[in-house]
């Protein structure tokens, strides 16, 4: 009998002991390693500011947000809602292998993600290799004709 991985609430923080972050892409998603399992990785739509003014907004946004409160960042890529849980605890709703689930992190870490929406930040190599990934991706799925 195969089990299959119990996947709870992952948790992240910066000062985690597992490397859960995988990288950022150009255009702004998040790779994550679900539980810090490197074979269980998330991709999530992240903030792609126009302007500083724009990134400092959202900064702010995110900071004033009380518990059950939400905030919305649409993208051409998906939208990203974040909930506030409570004080230090923000979550960001995905899906893990088909199931629903709550990615948690704390205000640090979720500022640190949202900072690299800067207009001048540039993705490292490494990056850049996800956001080549992503597009091999695009290119598996099945066409479809009008």
């Amino acid at each position: 009998m195969i089990m299959q991985p119990l996947i709870l609430s992952p948790r992240y923080r910066l000062d985690d002991q597992i490397t859960w972050l995988e990288g950022i892409d150009p255009s702004r998603r998040y790779w994550l390693a679900v539980n810090g399992d490197k074979n269980l990785t998330v991709i999530i739509p992240g903030l792609c500011a126009s302007s500083i003014q724009e990134l400092k907004e959202t900064i702010l946004k995110l900071r004033s947000l009380q518990p059950q409160e939400k905030m919305l960042i649409e993208r051409t890529v998906g939208r990203l809602v974040v909930q506030c849980i409570s004080k230090n605890c923000y979550a960001i709703q995905g899906r893990v292998k088909g199931a629903l689930t709550w990615h948690l992190f704390d205000k640090e870490s979720l500022e640190s993600l949202l900072l690299t929406s800067h207009p001048d930040w540039i993705p490292s190599p490494k990056d850049m290799e996800l956001g080549r990934k992503v597009l091999e991706m695009a290119f598996e799925q099945p066409a479809y004709a009008l």
